[in-house]
């Protein structure tokens, strides 16, 4: 069952909020070490400063319930998303997943890029992954990747879209990726700017790796060792972080702050990428949902089953890549096209992992370049 759904959080929980601001214990640091140990400590004050006293996240609801909100019902999971109607002459369905830790707050600036052309639009379903935003939490073992795909083509179903198309980065590249290879009867076109973390393509036995895909998986291990405490954290024992994220919001807000700077070509200051708004949208988000716990459980339901293709596995139907400069290790075209079918490759100028966000408008055209041409 699919209802209306507006966003209206609850006074006394933005209150508590600003209340835990306020008494919030600051770490020690290393005088001047800026980022280098993790969120930088003065960067963290004036925001959390901004947080408590400029901040409105009613202006966030506003903006949200600007367009039309929905809940489903699939399975017994609670499943929040945008709809948006293209307004083109020709207008192809498409769902779009976000990642950790972003939500599906991301992708606003792509919605009039994407439903306002008078020739070409989308029909724009944005769901939030099952435990991260308005979307239910899964309290039962399972909740993966694949497992979320099953959920969006059930949900695709029910709002009368026999085929779509895809597209995401980070997480929802991954969730993309499965909703391709189990659906591809339904799924018109897969667009991706991020290829899943545990992708490897089935390899003949002796088969021997290129130079540059020898030379991409240095680079990612170098990667891991030294960005990745997280991602393992998540992937092993995500509940014993969750117990100080959950409660702090000045710690929610430095561990996912950490990654939109690291993470995004911003230059070496976050705030030429993102405002604070921007940010602390996200972060409230997840604060006033308490979704750090459950968002953060995919990366150990993931890590039970990595995207690995078998023989004679693979997704078969078009792919379009937007490779972003700033992007975490990116596998070789030659690599991902052992396992993608990839018609349409493009190297962006300028951007990084949020794509969504830091450059709104190469996306979108990327998308509207692939999408269009398909038939």
């Amino acid at each position: 069952m699919i209802k209306p759904f507006s966003v209206n959080i609850a006074q006394q929980v933005l209150d508590d909020l600003k209340l835990r601001l306020d008494l919030t214990r600051w770490p020690d640091e290393i005088e001047g070490s800026g980022w280098n140990y993790g969120t930088d400590l003065s960067y963290m004050k004036e925001l959390v400063t901004y947080w408590r006293h400029t901040f409105d996240w009613r202006k966030v609801e506003t903006e949200v319930n600007s367009y039309p909100n929905f809940t489903a019902d699939i399975d017994g999971q609670q499943i929040h998303f945008i709809h948006i109607k293209g307004r083109g002459k020709r207008s192809v369905p498409l769902i779009i997943t976000h990642g950790w830790p972003g939500s599906f707050l991301e992708m606003m600036k792509l919605i009039p890029l994407l439903t306002e052309n008078p020739d070409f639009s989308f029909d724009l379903v944005i769901p939030s992954v099952p435990g991260f935003g308005f979307s239910g939490k899964v309290s039962g073992p399972g909740c993966n990747s694949e497992f979320v795909a099953g959920i969006w083509h059930q949900l695709m179903t029910e709002l009368g879209y026999k085929r779509y198309g895809a597209q995401g980065g980070d997480i929802g590249s991954g969730v993309s990726t499965w909703l391709s290879l189990k659906y591809p009867a339904h799924v018109i076109g897969l667009h991706l700017n991020y290829i899943p973390g545990s992708y490897k393509p089935y390899l003949a036995d002796g088969e021997q790796l290129s130079a540059e895909v020898l030379a991409f998986q240095k680079t990612g291990t170098e990667w891991l060792a030294r960005e990745g405490a997280y991602a393992h954290m998540h992937a092993t024992k995500p509940l014993t972080a969750a117990y100080g994220l959950n409660d702090s919001p000045a710690g929610l807000c430095a561990w996912i702050v950490e990654k939109f700077s690291g993470w995004s070509d911003n230059g070496g200051n976050i705030e030429n990428i993102f405002t604070k708004d921007e940010l602390l949208a996200n972060v409230t988000l997840y604060w006033v949902t308490q979704t750090i716990h459950s968002s953060m459980r995919m990366y150990n339901e993931n890590s039970k089953r990595p995207l690995m293709f078998k023989e004679n596995e693979s997704v078969k139907v078009p792919v379009g890549f937007a490779r972003f400069p700033k992007e975490l290790p990116t596998p070789p075209r030659s690599y991902i096209e052992k396992g993608y079918h990839i018609r349409h490759w493009t190297a962006m100028p300028a951007g990084g992992h949020f794509a969504a966000v830091e450059q709104p408008e190469l996306l979108s055209k990327d998308m509207i370049d692939f999408f269009s041409k398909l038939r």
